[in-house]
């Protein structure tokens, strides 16, 4: 396992991340540790765009027809 060490954090940022952690009853290393691997698992903005990018258009109904409907039919 490999170690990170966070330099020039302010101590309200500490404090910040100490009292999260004790409230949900972890130290403050498992909770940034936790934090830290749901952050890399997330998509970068590249690869968002082009999963975005890859889909087939929307072919459905327009929004506003779907509107139009509901209120006619109420």
């Amino acid at each position: 396992m490999a170690t990170v060490q966070i330099r020039n954090l302010s101590d309200e940022v500490h404090r910040e991340l100490k009292a999260e952690a004790a409230r949900r009853g972890q130290s403050l290393s498992e909770y940034l540790r936790v934090a830290l691997e749901r952050w890399a698992g997330y998509p970068t903005h590249a690869e968002l765009t082009e999963r975005i990018r890859a889909r087939p258009p929307y072919t459905g109904p327009s929004i506003a027809a779907m509107v139009r409907e509901d209120r006619d039919t109420h």
